[in-house]
């Protein structure tokens, strides 16, 4: 188990000083600019990571970097040195083949170093294509399956009720995902346990593998339904900093149902030449893709 094999040592916590602005602020809350500049670091990882890995779901990652930034550096409660405290908050990526953006998303905040990152799908890594709990620091929940990530996190949720912990449980799910019956078995059972400590965010791109989201399998009106479950429905764009932060803050306060952040996100947000752009769902780019993509982020600032 990777708790065992990843517990950080004095050594780890002294090396740990030493780190870039997003590694080093571990504990502390950044402002809505340095968010901004931090989502903008995530996607330039995700990129190339996928780049070097020459396999991987780029487009689907750049479109919840924003949603990550707000989690993981100022609203969720953890500690890359205390990884088993069971106050920690939880986080399932049910969209699992956007693991190159959380795996992002943790090196940064220093589960381990970034450097990892850089094999992404290679045999001898740990960094596979969807996220396990048993080998990656950081993970609460292994993922892959789509429809299946809300239930774990139901579980979770459940289990710090159980338990009287005041811990969140955080997931995020895509809009094609919601085409999975799964998901509104388990949309049914967060309303039913009244899981107010439950935050789920859409990324409501409006694509998937196989084109729009519309075309494939309709989803909408994706609000209304959610609504109709019994959840409280809170409505921003999916890359707006400010308006996720406020979002979750509004989530935290609401009492007696879940609430689900629909988020309106773009799939490769960021990137001018995957914007919008289904075939960049599971496709890794070449030399000079690459290098336009990380000019065109490097553009828009970041740490």
């Amino acid at each position: 188990m990777w708790r065992r094999i990843f517990q950080i040592d004095e050594a780890e916590k002294e090396r740990m000083s030493g780190m870039n602005i997003g590694e080093k602020r571990m504990f502390t809350k950044l402002n809505d600019k340095e968010l901004y500049s931090m989502s903008n670091q995530i996607r330039q990882l995700v990129v190339e990571a996928v780049y070097c890995a020459q396999s991987g779901h780029p487009g689907g990652s750049l479109s919840i970097c924003d949603i990550l930034a707000v989690l993981f550096f100022k609203q969720m409660k953890v500690d890359p040195s205390h990884m088993e405290d069971e106050n920690r908050d939880r986080f399932v990526l049910s969209k699992g083949h956007a693991a190159p953006a959380y795996y992002a998303a943790l090196a940064l905040r220093g589960f381990f170093e970034k450097e990892e990152l850089k094999k992404l799908r290679r045999i001898d890594s740990f960094l596979q294509g969807h996220p396990s709990r048993d080998k990656i620091p950081g993970v609460d929940m292994s993922t892959g399956s789509l429809g299946q990530g809300l239930s774990a996190a139901n579980g979770m949720a459940m289990a710090a009720k159980e338990d009287k912990k005041d811990y969140r449980v955080y997931c995020i799910c895509g809009d094609g995902e919601l085409q999975e019956g799964q998901i509104w078995e388990a949309a049914m059972t967060a309303a039913h346990y009244k899981l107010d400590n439950l935050t789920l965010f859409v990324d409501c791109n409006g694509l998937q593998i196989d084109g729009k989201v519309e075309d494939v399998m309709n989803v909408a009106p994706v609000s209304d339904k959610f609504q109709a479950f019994g959840w409280k429905v809170l409505e921003v764009n999916g890359h707006d900093i400010a308006a996720i932060d406020q979002a979750v803050e509004k989530a935290k306060a609401l009492k007696e149902s879940p609430t689900v952040i629909v988020c309106k996100t773009t799939k490769g947000k960021g990137i001018s030449f995957m914007e919008n752009q289904a075939g960049w769902h599971g496709a890794a780019p070449d030399e000079q893709q690459f290098k336009t993509a990380m000019e065109d982020l490097k553009r828009q600032g970041g740490l």
